[in-house]
């Protein structure tokens, strides 16, 4: 993977005038801003944004994760409304996006298990994303056919090693196995935003992150219009 150096200046982000009992972290739940306990505005879901001299935006998705948020709120994901909304108007180094590829045996019930992932994954690649995958098999004599398998190494080294060429990375993902590589990157001196469902996300991880993004309260901006759109189609001539 080549990465373009640049040099990396001193971020100037601004000072909160409040101190608030979450060690200086904001969470948006629902569009509040929950500042001081006695004391709770409604505030606008981009507020995060606003507030910010963000530099440098590195964007870590845990596929799998957010796709388990999303069946939780019943929607499905916009991924270029995701990537313009967790961006907004900041300079991108790098969108990437962790997923894992089922490839279990083909059966008369089941004659292309993934063409249509790989269709979904062809898309992504051509529409701003830097994709990972690790191959999966589903065990069907476990009780609930689950993989057991996920990226995390995968994510916490990228966040790790890239921390020096950005200064917020912005991690989609609600596992508390990266709370330690979230704590290491902060230590760094770059900001780190999490962005996940509250329901799934681990208390530790939100500890050890700069702001919390609760999915529920932006999931308008972020999910598929009603009406027909773009779909995911496999891309039979094409090399994924």
């Amino acid at each position: 993977m080549t990465i373009n150096t640049f040099p990396k200046t001193k971020n100037a982000y601004k000072r909160l005038e409040e101190e608030t009992n979450l060690q200086g972290k904001i969470l948006i739940r629902n569009g509040i801003k929950s500042e001081d306990p006695k004391k709770n505005e409604p505030k606008a879901e981009n507020l995060i944004i606003n507030d910010l001299n963000r530099g440098r935006v590195a964007i870590f998705i845990d596929g799998v994760n957010l796709f388990h948020a999303a069946l939780q709120l019943g929607i499905e994901i916009d991924y270029l409304k995701l990537l313009c909304r967790l961006t907004a108007g900041s300079r991108l180094l790098r969108a990437f996006f962790y997923t894992t590829i089922d490839v279990s045996r083909q059966t008369t019930m089941r004659p292309r298990s993934n063409e249509k992932q790989q269709g979904f994954l062809f898309w992504m690649r051509r529409n701003g994303y830097r994709v990972f995958t690790k191959e999966v098999q589903s065990v069907d004599n476990s009780k609930d056919n689950s993989k057991k398998s996920n990226l995390n190494v995968e994510i916490a080294v990228d966040m790790i090693t890239l921390a020096p060429h950005y200064d917020t990375a912005i991690l989609v993902s609600g596992d508390g196995d990266l709370a330690y590589a979230v704590n290491a990157v902060t230590s760094t001196g770059s900001r780190v935003e999490l962005v996940s469902l509250r329901t799934m996300t681990s208390d530790s991880l939100i500890d050890v992150a700069d702001y919390f993004v609760d999915l529920d309260s932006i999931k308008q901006y972020i999910q598929k219009d009603s009406h027909p759109g773009y779909n995911y189609r496999a891309m039979s001539n094409s090399k994924l």
